[in-house]
């Protein structure tokens, strides 16, 4: 087995997002569908034998010890109880603070990685339950298919979506998801619908609840979404502040992607049922 692996963390799209309630620990119960995309950052996990776990592509204004993917693999490298260590490297594509989960990808690659670089032989279902200590993101990125989700996002329900073209925009704008999520003016209480009644009403059932307030509070993020919504039916993903729209072609997809790129950075991606990162993982 090779001592190094390049892996993809690819990034998701939130087709919807309602929120349904709120709990008494603060968290909000969610209803939104994921799906992946083919639009990756890509991570080379280096085995050690020393048992270090080092991080040689540090960010800027962040703790290495605070980083996710270091995080990820330490609370890997606890739970087996391995002496072997890992030096980690992440290429950046997806933007932070985007709402595309880059984040929780890089730090699900990390396990799935670890797994097979350190030989662990884990389950998908154990790793998925190590990652929610990370993230509530980061299980559907470990199960690596579009998914039905609810909870704060960790219940799971693999679902095949349509898989167009989508032009993603990210208005240069780091929008904060706790803010968003304390804002008084933020719907709390949509109705409760099924996953059958969500997948067969198709774009009628999906928008996104944190839409409204994330336009309020980021005018910039406004003015992307009016602007792509001339193309096609825009929405945000998450909390933002990347948004989306749906393209049925390739062609037509790249040809907006690069209007948009003359004012934001833009991306056409393929929307994906099953990640590349199961694909490179041979899983």
């Amino acid at each position: 087995m090779s001592a190094s692996l390049i892996l993809p963390a690819p990034a998701k799209l939130n087709r919807m997002l309602h929120i349904v309630g709120r709990r008494d620990d603060g968290y909000h119960e969610l209803q939104t569908l994921f799906q992946i995309i083919d639009l990756s950052d890509s991570l080379t996990l280096t085995l050690r034998e020393d048992g270090e776990i080092h991080l040689a592509t540090p960010l800027d204004g962040v703790a290495c010890e605070d980083n996710l993917i270091v995080r990820a693999a330490r609370l890997l490298q606890r739970h087996a109880h391995t002496p072997l260590g890992v030096t980690l490297a992440v290429e950046k594509r997806l933007p932070m603070g985007g709402g595309l989960g880059g984040g929780s990808s890089n730090a699900a690659t990390v396990l799935a990685g670890l797994n097979t670089l350190w030989r662990l032989g884990l389950s998908r279902e154990t790793l998925a339950t190590l990652g929610l200590e990370l993230g509530a993101d980061v299980p559907v990125f470990i199960h690596g298919h579009s998914a039905w989700a609810e909870g704060v996002g960790e219940r799971l329900t693999a679902v095949t979506l349509d898989t167009p073209w989508f032009v993603v925009i990210h208005p240069a704008v780091s929008v904060s998801t706790p803010l968003i999520f304390q804002d008084p003016e933020l719907t709390r209480d949509s109705r409760p619908i099924t996953m059958a009644r969500a997948l067969q009403g198709g774009a009628s059932e999906w928008r996104n609840d944190c839409e409204a307030v994330v336009k309020k509070r980021y005018p910039q993020i406004a003015e992307a979404l009016d602007w792509l919504a001339q193309h096609a039916p825009s929405r945000l993903t998450g909390t933002g502040g990347c948004l989306f729209a749906t393209f049925e072609s390739e062609s037509a997809a790249r040809t907006v992607a690069k209007l948009a790129g003359q004012r934001w950075p833009a991306w056409a991606a393929r929307g994906l049922n099953t990640s590349p990162l199961q694909d490179a993982l041979g899983c």
